[in-house]
């Protein structure tokens, strides 16, 4: 155990940047605590000991604002960056060097029994806001959007985006962890390209109106365009 909560310790100067001295991360960093009170109260819970390890992940959500359950399994050098209203449930289970945002959510969907929450591999980054749900396996290495819901197994070395969670990023592309930035707008583009679509139908059916005699033209295609001031707004704002 004192190895794992050295590697924890050390990780923090890797993933943060604003982590400037030990002392700090000692005193002020609510993620650290919250894992060093869950190693002891999951050895605890192994020991089949009642109450107590309910009681301290109890006392340490209070602290820290995050909640682990003391049968949930956690890997070593795992940050938890932030970490107000992170939900860890009793069955998850999280691979060495992961990186977990505020807000996130790793739990069940229903009242089933045994294994219900998700698995997540080595070098998982969870993003801000973000829900995994159920007993699936996400893979090494995968990096999941700010927001995103996710509700199905995701293989190694992907990136997932949206609601419910969409793969962006096949196998192989494996951007620098902390660049949220890079995370593309996957349903923005969809519109996009819908847009797209139906301008150059308008096009063709502009072109058909101009064959036919003046008098049957259909006035509304010379002035409409569905590009307008609104729609252009709403695409600028969706990051295309």
């Amino acid at each position: 155990m004192f190895t794992t909560l050295v590697t924890d310790f050390r990780i923090v100067f890797e993933r943060d940047p604003a982590a400037r001295n030990w002392l700090e991360v000692l005193t002020c960093y609510p993620g650290f605590h919250a894992l060093v009170i869950h190693r002891f109260s999951h050895w605890l819970w192994h020991l089949g000991l009642p109450v107590v390890p309910r009681l301290l992940s109890h006392l340490a959500r209070f602290f820290t604002g995050i909640e682990i359950h003391p049968g949930a399994t956690i890997g070593r050098g795992v940050f938890i960056d932030h970490g107000m209203g992170v939900v860890i449930g009793e069955t998850a289970i999280i691979g060495d060097y992961a990186l977990i945002y505020q807000g996130v959510t790793l739990g069940g969907t229903g009242k089933e029994v045994g294994k219900r929450h998700p698995t997540l591999g080595d070098n998982v980054v969870v993003g801000a806001g973000a829900k995994v749900l159920g007993n699936i396996q996400i893979g090494h290495n995968v990096r999941i959007g700010a927001g995103s819901v996710v509700l199905r197994e995701v293989p190694s070395n992907c990136t997932v985006v949206g609601i419910p969670g969409r793969i962006v990023y096949p196998a192989g592309d494996r951007p620098e962890p902390l660049e949220h930035g890079r995370l593309p707008d996957s349903e923005a583009q969809v519109i996009r390209l819908l847009v797209d679509r139906i301008e150059a139908l308008e096009q063709e059916v502009r072109g058909l109106a101009q064959e036919q005699p003046q008098s049957l033209r259909p006035e509304r295609f010379n002035h409409h365009r569905l590009a307008d001031f609104t729609i252009e707004q709403f695409l600028d704002g969706a990051g295309i």
